[in-house]
């Protein structure tokens, strides 16, 4: 590398914007995880999306796509959109299927004298001294 590529010094203020943006993102993945969105397709579709925003941000940042040529970035962004086709394509033909359920196995019926099993008892209040 040149000497001027060396001396270059970067500002920390884009590392520290994109630690906020991946703290932030990073809750906003665990507030999603508890939210049903209606299916689990769903679900899944909005956690990779999430997911691919948390990794376009380090790509951009810390591989510095930003700054780097635009063939590089036409790249990056067609590969994540061929991915995200490929796994829709995945998601519809697994929900397309009937569930299949093994055959041949043997079922274990409970012995005819057992009782069904009891509730937990009750916890005892403390008692006063």
């Amino acid at each position: 590398m040149s000497e001027q590529a060396h001396s270059k010094s970067h500002s920390p203020l884009p590392y520290l914007f994109t630690l906020v943006a991946l703290l932030i993102l990073t809750g906003v993945t665990v507030g999603a995880s508890y939210v049903n969105f209606g299916s689990s397709t769903v679900n899944v579709i909005v956690a990779m999306l999430i997911a691919t925003l948390k990794a376009s941000l380090v790509a951009l940042v810390f591989m510095h796509l930003r700054n780097d040529k635009p063939l590089n970035s036409i790249i990056f962004v067609s590969s994540l959109i061929f991915l995200g086709i490929l796994l829709g394509f995945c998601m519809i033909d697994v929900d397309s299927r009937e569930r299949v359920y093994p055959t041949g196995l043997r079922q274990v019926d409970p012995p005819a004298g057992a009782a069904k099993a009891a509730p937990a008892p009750a916890v005892p209040a403390p008692a006063k001294h």
